[in-house]
């Protein structure tokens, strides 16, 4: 397996400082985020997409700190009822066509969510009562998210990107492996998932059993991990909508990788992982607010090494 990164991880450096840090991290392959809800530290979109020597340029100096692309990111919300979704449309195409123009097959994202009828925001349902829940998720899926995934493969398909890595996350119309599969029932295997074991561990599920069952539909995985704080979620559950940089308070927060889990849970992790099929970028994505970005990225690359390298 190959160790990778978010640049947004350290979205703080510029361009040539991330590249200076990754390779000085041991780094092998970056994941570049171009919009929607990343600031895009790290890649002019628009500059690429509109110039060939902007584009050769920038792999070069990839290139010549020892370093690959693994993937392209536009985390977003296609699927948004109000102006946001517009833009985030325009962006996530833009980003396949990015994809496509530098050869590269991976591109990760979300599933978006859209509101229900008439509504200016999304919805997220998670339960099936009030009775009004199995209509607003009938109207999501059959109005909007099958018909917009249908469209957006088609389109990524004729540009020749052929993986559109889904991130389980929360506040999306995908968020776990029954909702992965049925998307990628109604429009087929050019979606697949970005897994991010963090996501599953607050949601309560196991994510080395859902690695098994996901088999060939992980085309991508990101590396980090969550802590489920003991005595806030007792009192209140993990359903907590407190801001991250309240961590104290929190019921459960993302961590630095072996923070939450230790080195032995990241190597069945891995195991499961290569097991099912994949033996690829493991992608570490930084977000904890307890330490640093380079101090938590020199950490998690250490564990990785200790647990993913030359694993049997």
């Amino acid at each position: 397996m190959r160790i990778g990164m978010i640049t947004d991880s350290l979205g703080n450096l510029s361009f040539d400082e991330m590249l200076r840090a990754s390779a000085e991290l041991g780094l092998e392959t970056l994941e570049f985020a171009c919009g929607n809800w990343s600031s895009a530290p790290h890649i002019d979109l628009a500059a690429m997409l509109d110039s060939a020597a902007t584009r050769a340029e920038f792999v070069a100096k990839v290139r010549d700190h020892g370093l690959t692309i693994a993937a392209l990111n536009c985390s977003g919300n296609p699927l948004h009822p109000g102006p946001q979704g517009k833009q985030h449309r325009q962006v996530t195409e833009d980003t396949i066509r990015l994809a496509s123009l530098m050869g590269i097959d991976r591109v990760v994202m979300m599933s978006g969510l859209p509101g229900g009828p008439g509504d200016a925001n999304p919805n997220w349902i998670i339960t099936d009562w009030p009775p009004e829940c199995a209509d607003i998720q009938r109207y999501q899926w059959d109005e909007c998210i099958i018909p917009y995934w249908r469209d957006l493969v088609k389109f990524s398909n004729n540009l020749g990107v052929g993986k559109l890595c889904l991130e389980l996350h929360g506040h999306q119309a995908v968020y776990n492996v029954q909702t992965l599969f049925r998307l990628r029932d109604a429009v087929g295997e050019t979606v697949g998932a970005n897994y991010d074991p963090s996501h599953p561990m607050w949601m309560g599920a196991d994510p080395i059993a859902a690695v098994r069952k996901l088999g060939s539909a992980i085309y991508y995985v990101h590396a980090k991990d969550t802590r489920v704080e003991p005595i806030p979620a007792a009192i209140d559950g993990v359903l907590d909508a407190r801001p991250p940089n309240h961590y104290a308070e929190r019921a459960w927060n993302y961590i630095t990788l072996g923070y939450g889990h230790g080195e032995t849970w990241w190597r069945q992790f891995c195991t499961a992982l290569k097991q099912a099929g994949y033996d690829d970028v493991l992608s570490i994505e930084h977000e904890d607010m307890m330490l640093s970005p380079m101090e938590g990225m020199r950490k998690s690359v250490a564990l990785l090494r200790n647990v993913a390298i030359n694993l049997a």
